[in-house]
């Protein structure tokens, strides 16, 4: 047998087609960065602070903030450290554990945006037993269930992908480690790892995707019977924020799934949007137009103002 020389990290190459671009692209990025942590930050001090937010679809808008900080983390740091000039190289430890938490994170708020879905379904459909159905223990079991369900998810696919040996090129012609830009330099047969990884991210998304549909189609029918003008208004008004959502969420990926052959830049864009951009947009959409929540944070920065006064 040939000696081979193990990889023990990995240099990522970074956005393909942008040489020359660094500084710009790192304040661009570095400011919607910014915006993300800020504005996640926010919807979750305006949540745990206000007692009249503590109900089911507020529950799970600050479970999304916490995976939209995360989601976007897992990537964008060590993107913006190698815009700004930095050592482009990650550990072979480092690219496990960006490719383990970038799926879980983004498998985990796949299933959140369903529960979401059908927490709205109910509030629609079944107003007066709303609080009965989505209780304290169902809300928990049903948060509970997403993070366990993406945990599964991710030690698979995460498994498949590194139990490979890697001992040939440690260059990753992308900006992060994920799984189809690390498999091309694996050593031995990658096939059952793209089978199983390829089936299972798009069976898990189509699924959730046609589950998302079938609760909105319900709404939808619901909404339609109801005879007042202002209680159909209502009813877009208390699901649009979240169809916004999934909306920026779903379509980065529908587009590229609809591309024959999307270019290398094309799919890194997409990506960017989908890693950066969608997570800034969340506490947007969930806040521009909700009375609560901008209540919530006057009341927050109020009391905050007061008790250094008081100081």
């Amino acid at each position: 047998m040939r000696n081979h020389t193990m990889v023990t990290e990995f240099i990522l190459l970074g956005i393909p087609e942008t040489e020359g671009l660094e500084t710009v692209l790192f304040f661009l990025f570095s400011s919607f960065y910014l915006c993300t942590l800020l504005g996640n930050v926010l919807i979750l001090t305006a949540i745990i602070s206000s007692s009249q937010l503590h109900t089911p679809m507020y529950f799970f808008l600050g479970n999304l903030s916490m995976f939209d900080l995360g989601f976007s983390s897992t990537t964008v740091t060590k993107m913006l450290l190698y815009l700004s000039g930095q050592s482009q190289s990650i550990s072979f430890q480092g690219c496990v554990a960006q490719v383990f938490f970038y799926h879980f994170l983004g498998c985990t708020e796949c299933f959140l945006y369903t529960v979401m879905a059908y927490d709205r379904f109910v509030v629609i459909c079944y107003p007066l037993r709303y609080t009965v159905i989505m209780n304290h223990r169902v809300c928990a079991i049903l948060a509970t269930g997403t993070w366990m369900c993406g945990c599964v998810h991710t030690i698979i696919l995460t498994s498949l992908t590194f139990q490979l040996s890697y001992c040939a090129s440690n260059e990753v012609d992308y900006y992060f480690c994920d799984i189809p830009a690390v498999l091309p330099l694996a050593c031995g047969d990658t096939s059952l790892a793209q089978k199983v990884g390829f089936t299972n991210v798009g069976l898990l998304s189509l699924i959730c995707f046609a589950l998302i549909l079938v609760s909105y189609t319900r709404i939808g029918i619901s909404i339609s019977k109801i005879r007042s003008a202002e209680g159909r208004q209502q009813g877009f008004s208390t699901c649009s924020a979240h169809i916004t959502a999934i909306l920026c969420a779903y379509g980065p990926v529908i587009i590229i799934y609809l591309q024959p052959n999307p270019s290398a830049l094309l799919s890194a864009i997409i990506q960017i949007l989908n890693n950066l951009v969608t997570p800034m947009l969340n506490p947007l959409i969930y806040s521009l137009r909700n009375k609560d929540v901008k209540s919530a944070l006057r009341s927050a920065f109020h009391k905050r103002g007061f008790a250094m006064e008081k100081k």
